[in-house]
């Protein structure tokens, strides 16, 4: 590593508030369409927003195989509630592809929103900083589609609406494992005089897949998600801590997605310039 003298520190005051904008315009609208919802329409018409917008199993079964569809409501039918529910939800019997996506922005409720946002600022904040609005998008909707279509091999005949961000959110924290816990980096170990601010220490060089599969830290990390999603995701109803099951597969489904395409979505190497003084140009690279 070249010379760094704490002297070469930029003037220049770090916001307070550093939160990128994409990450605001995703919790402002997740909780506009909420409100939207609560507050502005009816039962039924909210009724057909999720008809419309969340994501149904069996209506994606419906395209390629109504015979057992037909069998699973001639199943249903000594159970006029259950028939009437999923003949709801697979009106017309099209995939609505566009669910596979808009779930996504649809939530349970207040504190549902509320926890999802919470998580998509911690962990969406130094992947928004990295990648940039139009990349962090289209992680967040390739996540979204993961998490769906995880979810379907494991509901594939059932009709009851899936809703949240959570897939994706948890596609988004898989991406910043990739990159969090290198030297220098947001959560990595201090490698510096002065330590990077978030918005720089995002930019440095992510570990590999392999190098990222042999670190410790980010083993750990998925194994712990990994448990803890799956127990809350079986005992969340029973314990009473939800009044609805937790989706645990599509929360797979978009970890998996998040941590093996991160490459997809990364960018090249930022130009030095970009750091100023706050790093020597030649330490960028050094930890891909």
């Amino acid at each position: 590593m070249s010379e760094f003298s704490p002297d070469a520190q930029p003037r220049r005051r770090e916001p307070v508030f550093n939160m990128p904008g994409v990450i605001v315009l995703f919790v402002a609208i997740f909780a506009g369409i909420h409100a939207w919802r609560e507050y502005l329409i009816d039962a039924v018409a909210d009724g057909d927003v999720l008809r419309r917008f969340a994501f149904v199993p069996g209506r994606l079964t419906a395209v390629f195989d109504m015979d057992a569809i037909a069998a699973t409501l001639t199943s249903l039918s000594r159970d006029a509630n259950q028939l009437d529910i999923a003949r709801y939800f697979l009106d017309d019997g099209s995939a609505q592809y566009w669910t596979l996506i808009s779930y996504s922005f649809l939530h349970g409720d207040w504190v549902h929103l509320g926890v999802n946002s919470l998580w998509l600022a911690a962990f969406g904040a130094p992947v928004a900083h990295r990648f940039g609005w139009l990349r962090f998008v289209a992680l967040f909707a390739v996540t979204a589609v993961a998490g769906a279509l995880m979810y379907y091999v494991f509901h594939r005949m059932e009709f009851v609406p899936m809703v949240g961000a959570s897939a994706s959110i948890s596609g988004i924290m898989a991406a910043a494992i990739r990159f969090v816990f290198v030297p220098g980096g947001p959560l990595g170990p201090a490698i510096y005089p002065i330590p990077l601010p978030p918005h720089l220490a995002a930019r440095l060089p992510a570990a590999g897949l392999i190098a990222a599969l042999s670190d410790r830290r980010v083993v750990q990390f998925t194994l712990t998600w990994f448990i803890i999603n799956f127990v809350f995701g079986l005992a969340s109803v029973p314990l009473g801590i939800t009044a609805a099951a937790v989706a645990w597969e599509a929360h797979a489904g978009g970890f998996l997605a998040g941590f093996l395409l991160f490459n997809l979505f990364d960018p090249p190497p930022p130009d030095p310039s970009e750091f100023g003084d706050w790093l020597p140009p030649d330490d960028l690279g050094r930890h891909a």
